[in-house]
């Protein structure tokens, strides 16, 4: 089914473009609409840059408070997929591309994506329980026994087998 909706989004998109610039280039001229094509991009670039600033900001913030960094990594996502569509040439996929720089939309589309990967059984929980939930808790213990495997079972050392670790345990 993926497959099937990526395939139509394929196809249809560069129809779409197409069309769209056929009639703007017959609206205001093809001077014109390659001008605006390239403000477009040139804007678009400026506004990932002063976004992407704030969310490489937010990163670091997260790390050195040792809080989990989940949102921030989802937003610089999806501005790098808006500056892929704000530099395709075209009016549709600019608008998508300056649709994701809006972060209240970022966060909707990530929800949504979130809610979906979790019943498939890809994801777990809340996007916002995951970045709230800063409790980190320590490995857990494994018990169990180790087999020194430089050792011969005579108990002599293999010549330039490491030395073994001492153990607790009565097969050491």
């Amino acid at each position: 089914m993926t497959a099937l909706v990526l395939l139509v989004v394929l196809i249809a998109v560069p129809i779409a473009e197409i069309a769209v610039l056929i009639e703007v280039g017959g609206l205001i001229g093809t001077p014109a609409t390659i001008g605006l094509i390239i403000a477009t991009a040139v804007a678009g670039t400026a506004l990932i840059r002063l976004q992407g600033l704030g969310v490489i900001t937010q990163i670091r913030r997260g790390l050195e408070h040792d809080r989990p960094t989940l949102l921030p990594l989802v937003d610089g996502l999806f501005l790098l997929v808006s500056g892929v569509l704000l530099l395709t040439p075209g009016f549709v996929t600019d608008a998508v591309g300056f649709a994701l720089l809006v972060p209240p939309l970022r966060r909707l589309i990530a929800r949504g994506a979130w809610r979906w990967l979790s019943r498939r059984g890809d994801g777990a929980g809340d996007i916002h329980t995951v970045q709230r939930s800063g409790d980190r808790t320590a490995p857990a213990d494994i018990e169990g026994r180790f087999v020194d495997l430089g050792t011969r079972p005579s108990g002599r050392r293999e010549s330039g087998a490491p030395p073994s670790p001492r153990s607790d345990g009565p097969d050491t």
